[in-house]
């Protein structure tokens, strides 16, 4: 290991490393003060505990992270490298026989490590954002008592569908349980009933008149009809089935890609669901693709010292930022597919980090 691992290479990763841990965590404390300055009489309006608006934010912070950890891998580029470049430290591992390529392997490799945490905080930012919608009382239902033809994610992987419901009365008409399953043992199934009603004593729904339907991996099914039934798994009050739907941005990938292919199989629009579903990993495999940009770019801030560093990852950011905006825009509207609207932004960046990577003296 100490043949692969130079004192150089600590020393460069040690550089990187401590600028983009402040970065990353200083982004989200600026947003913390800027969100808590515009809401603060709201919360107090609410009546809000302290203790829970102080937890609100702690939860909010992994939501906040996973979009600045790019722009956090960026700063700790330009400014490490752009650093190296100032002490003419890059000179000197030139002169020693030491390739630029070699000398920032270190930073590619935290890179990569920034991507394994931004891809992580995706799969957690949906638990902590519930949690903080709870504390500030957001999860509030919409005014009215009946809601028609929508789909809500449930639990257990389960997503529901229903023609009409009414709270009022604690009732659904049409209603459609699919859950996606993953073998023998966990097998798909697709629950239909015509109606369900709620039971507030029991706190339980009663499904009638229905079938349930159960997919093996041979695509054999085992059809049951039942004339009324339980499931302990339907949970949900009426009122939660009546709050807004939840944001793609707060479901988790799997839950995300069961949502969209139950709203295909009804026959709506699932191309922003998509999109945000391919955004879940285009924004963290962009922690790379920012270092592959930022490495050659920061070897000319040494002309413009720290400010120049700032400008440049400034803009580099907002341009970032901007571009998201726009592939949800085009990508929504099918443009271009889905799928791939989301990578565009990785595809122009990734393209001019190769050509500066080239271009760089060596």
């Amino acid at each position: 290991m100490r043949h692969i691992v130079r004192p150089l290479d600590r020393y460069v990763f040690n550089e990187f490393w401590k600028i983009f841990s402040v970065t990353a965590l200083g982004f989200p404390v600026l947003l913390v003060v800027i969100d808590l300055a515009d809401h603060a009489q709201a919360y107090l309006d609410r009546h809000i505990p302290g203790r829970d608006l102080a937890l609100s934010y702690l939860f909010w912070i992994p939501d906040s992270m996973f979009m600045v950890l790019p722009a956090a891998v960026l700063f700790a580029t330009v400014f490490s490298i752009g650093a190296f470049t100032r002490h003419a430290e890059v000179t000197a591992a030139k002169a020693s026989g030491i390739s630029f390529y070699r000398m920032i392997l270190p930073i590619l490799l935290g890179s990569v490590l920034a991507c394994g945490l931004d891809l992580a905080l995706g799969e957690v930012v949906p638990l902590t954002n519930r949690r903080r919608t709870e504390l500030l009382r957001e999860d509030r239902a919409q005014v009215g008592t009946n809601r028609y033809n929508f789909a809500v994610a449930g639990e257990f992987g389960r997503v529901y569908k229903a023609g009409e419901l009414r709270t009022d009365i604690g009732s659904i008409q049409n209603l459609q349980i699919e859950r996606k399953g993953s073998g023998r043992a966990y097998p798909t199934y697709i629950l239909a009933a015509d109606t369900a009603v709620y039971n507030p004593k029991r706190t339980e729904w009663t499904l009638r008149r229905g079938v349930l339907s159960i997919i093996g991996d041979t695509s054999n099914t085992f059809t049951v009809s039942f004339a009324a039934a339980r499931d302990k798994h339907f949970t949900e009050l009426p009122t939660d089935m009546m709050s807004k739907p939840r944001d793609p941005h707060d479901m988790r990938y799997d839950e995300l890609s069961r949502f969209i292919a139950a709203l295909e199989r009804s026959g709506g629009d699932a191309n922003v669901l998509r999109v945000e579903r391919a955004l879940k990993i285009a924004i963290p495999v962009t922690c790379i693709i920012i270092a592959l940009f930022g490495a050659p770019l920061a070897t000319s801030t040494q002309r413009g010292g720290s400010a120049y560093g700032i400008a440049v990852s400034l803009a580099t950011t907002m341009i970032f930022l901007l571009m998201i905006q726009l592939t949800r825009a085009i990508g929504s509207k099918g443009v271009i597919p889905p799928d791939y609207a989301a990578w565009v932004p990785g595809a122009i960046f990734a393209t001019m980090g190769l050509i500066l990577m080239a271009r760089v003296r060596t």
